[in-house]
C-alpha cells in the first residue's frame, strides 16, 4: 500500500497536479560573498510522514506540523518566495507556506537583517535596497546551490510579501523607488507607520545605488499583502510594471495604514489588465499573519503593551476563515497567471 501511494504521488507531481503532500522543512544560513548573512527557511513536499514537529509555535501563536529535514518528493514544483513585514519574521506567513506545500509548491522565506523581530540593527535597516537584493540572493541559492534545486521549476516563481515585504516584492517586480515623490506624498499626511519610517529605512536621501534596477526577471508574478510605503514607487514604473500583480488589502484600518493610500495607490497606477485588487472588508493589517491562540491578546499586552493589536481582526470572519479566503484568491491568481 505504501509503495502504491508513493507511485501515485510521484505520478501526480510529475504531471504538474496539486498533491496533498506532507510538509518537509529545513533551515540554513546564507553567507556567500556578503557580510549580510540571511537565515532561510524552506518548506517542501516530503516523502516522509514522520517524525513530525511543530514549528512557529509559542504561547501566543499557532504553529504547523512539519517533517524536519524530510526526503523531498520526486518532481519539479513551482517555487514561492516570501518576504516578511517590518520587524516580522518567517514565522508570520508559516500558515501560508504550509498550505502551499500541501498543494504542491516549494516555499522559501528569509529574515531580513535589521527589520526582523529579533534584529533591529540600524545600519542594516537603513539599507532599503538590500531587502529586494536579499530575495534575489535567496533565488540564486535555491536555483544553483541548494539541495532542493532539482525539485524546483525555475520557470514558475512567485514572490509574496506582507507589509514591508509587499513593498519588497514589488521592487522585484520592477517598481522603482522615488524618494522625492515619497517626501512630497508625506507632506500632507505624515503618518508615523509609513512616513515615520523613512529615516530608519534610509528613504530620506536620494543616494545613488550600485545597481540601476532591483527587478528580478526570474519572478513571474507577485502578491502584495496589505503593503506599506506604496507611495514611494514612481508612478511611471507602476504604469509599465512587467509582471502580473495580485494586490490584497485589509479594509479595517487599525492605525495609520489606510488601504486607499497604500494598496489603493498600486491599484490606481498599475493597469487593470495587469493586476487584481481585492479588499477584505473585515480584515486588519495583521490578519495576514499567523493564527492567535485564545488569550493571546492579554498575554502579548502583558509583555509588550500595545502589541496585542496583532491578534485583532474585524467583526465578521475569524482569522482562520480569512486565511481560507486569502488562500483561495492567492492560489487562483498563481494558477491563472
Amino acid at each position: 500500500m505504501k509503495i502504491y501511494l508513493s507511485l501515485v504521488l510521484w505520478f501526480l507531481s510529475g504531471c504538474g497536479y496539486a498533491v496533498a503532500a506532507n510538509v518537509g522543512f529545513d533551515q540554513s544560513i546564507l553567507y556567500g560573498d556578503s557580510d549580510r548573512p540571511l537565515k532561510v527557511s524552506v518548506w517542501y513536499p516530503s516523502k516522509d510522514v514522520f517524525p513530525t514537529e511543530k514549528i512557529a509555535e509559542n504561547r501566543a501563536f499557532v504553529g504547523t506540523n512539519v517533517v524536519r529535514i524530510g526526503t523531498p518528493l520526486a518532481g519539479k514544483f513551482p517555487l514561492v518566495v516570501i518576504s516578511h513585514g517590518y520587524r516580522g519574521s518567517w514565522r508570520n506567513q508559516n500558515w501560508l507556506a504550509t498550505t502551499l506545500v500541501q498543494d504542491g509548491y516549494v516555499v522559501a522565506a528569509l529574515d531580513h537583517p535589521g527589520t526582523t523581530s529579533f534584529d533591529h540593527a540600524p545600519d542594516d535597516a537603513a539599507k532599503w535596497w538590500a531587502r529586494p537584493q536579499d530575495m534575489s540572493r535567496l533565488l540564486d541559492w535555491l536555483l544553483s546551490k541548494a539541495d532542493f534545486k532539482r525539485f524546483i521549476d525555475p520557470t514558475n516563481i512567485t514572490a509574496i510579501g506582507h507589509s514591508l515585504g509587499g513593498w519588497t516584492v514589488m521592487s522585484l517586480a520592477g517598481a522603482k523607488v522615488d524618494i522625492e515623490q515619497l517626501s512630497a506624498e508625506c507632506l500632507p499626511s505624515p503618518n508615523s507607520r509609513v512616513c515615520g519610517l523613512r529615516s530608519e529605512l534610509g528613504l530620506f536621501d536620494d543616494k545613488p545605488l550600485s545597481v540601476t534596477s532591483l527587478r528580478d526577471e526570474r519572478v513571474k508574478r507577485v502578491v502584495s499583502l496589505d503593503l506599506g510605503l506604496a507611495r514611494s514607487f514612481s508612478k511611471p514604473s507602476l504604469k509599465i510594471l512587467p509582471v502580473p500583480t495580485l494586490i490584497l488589502a485589509a479594509g479595517v484600518d487599525i492605525g495609520d495604514l489606510p488601504q486607499t493610500e497604500e494598496s489603493g495607490f498600486l491599484a490606481k497606477y498599475i493597469p487593470k489588465h495587469h493586476r487584481e485588487y481585492i479588499v477584505y472588508p473585515d480584515a486588519t493589517h495583521f490578519s495576514f499573519m499567523q493564527l492567535c491562540k485564545p488569550g493571546a491578546v492579554e498575554l502579548i499586552e502583558e509583555e509588550e503593551p500595545g502589541d496585542g493589536i496583532v491578534c485583532q481582526d474585524g467583526n465578521w470572519r475569524t482569522r482562520d476563515e480569512l486565511h481560507q479566503a486569502m488562500y483561495r484568491d492567492i492560489i487562483q491568481f498563481i494558477q491563472a497567471s
